[in-house]
């Protein structure tokens, strides 16, 4: 599905380029977790944040957004990080390796600051702000490009949850993926947010709907290691496209909102 660093990533930059209150960033993020809160690596990072250190009792998003724009962050970018492929992260730092633990992770840009959401409890999603130098390069990621990959990856996942025999093994099957994919659209996205982007995003989550349905055993059923080993090697490609055509909607989405002017400050 959409993950939290995605939310913060388009919301943050709506509301530091004006197209956004404060309120509405916080509300998103509402979506994921009950509760948020913010901790930082390091002395220097918690007092310019002005948010407790790690290991202390965690200060609040609200608290973290005005340091934000103290601090002159201008924009935030997604990072969806995986085992061979790390771009966005930069060279090997503690802030790169919690990253890619969690599977994604949100570089400001304006300031060299990098986010790590992780869930600790039940409803609590945690925020670890680190120092990361300077910000690693970013890639672009042509959207049209890729969602041409992911209309590809589409049918054949589709054809691959046939093979894999789902549908018999499973039923109520159409229903279930109608609800997965609903679920994974909840997530509010800002007025403004491009069409286009919009409708990868959706996509994404139809895709990565089906994956994940295809990548489950059935009830009752059980596949052995080398077929199991089988399936998740045939279905990587496809999550490879779903998450890099997530990654190309949210960097459209925060370059259109960073180019609008700054005239809210709420």
């Amino acid at each position: 599905m959409s993950v939290p660093s995605a939310t913060f990533a388009v919301w943050v930059s709506a509301w530091l380029n004006g197209s956004a209150a404060a309120d509405d960033v916080l509300d998103a993020l509402g979506h994921w977790a009950d509760l948020h809160d913010v901790v930082a690596v390091g002395a220097q990072t918690a007092d310019a944040l002005e948010v407790p250190r790690r290991g202390e009792a965690g200060g609040t998003v609200a608290a973290l957004l005005a340091a934000l724009r103290r601090t002159g962050v201008t924009s935030g970018r997604a990072v969806l990080p995986v085992p061979g492929d790390v771009r966005g992260l930069g060279g090997r730092s503690e802030f790169a390796g919690t990253a890619l633990h969690a599977g994604e992770a949100v570089v400001l840009h304006g300031a060299p600051l990098g986010l790590v959401p992780e869930p600790v409890a039940d409803g609590v999603l945690r925020w670890t702000a680190f120092d990361i130098g300077d910000a690693p390069a970013a890639e672009h990621l042509p959207l049209g490009e890729a969602e041409h990959e992911l209309t590809g990856a589409m049918r054949v996942a589709a054809g691959v949850l046939t093979e894999l025999g789902v549908a018999k093994a499973r039923k109520g099957v159409r229903e279930e993926l109608t609800a997965r994919t609903a679920h994974r659209s909840a997530a509010p996205w800002p007025e403004g947010t491009p069409p286009r982007a919009l409708r990868v995003l959706q996509r994404a989550n139809e895709v990565s709907a089906i994956l994940d349905l295809a990548g489950e055993d059935a009830p009752g059923a059980a596949l052995s290691s080398s077929a199991a080993r089988r399936r998740a090697e045939a279905l990587k490609p496809l999550h490879d496209a779903v998450r890099l055509a997530r990654l190309a909607a949210v960097d459209e989405a925060v370059r259109v909102f960073s180019q609008q002017p700054t005239d809210k400050q709420a």
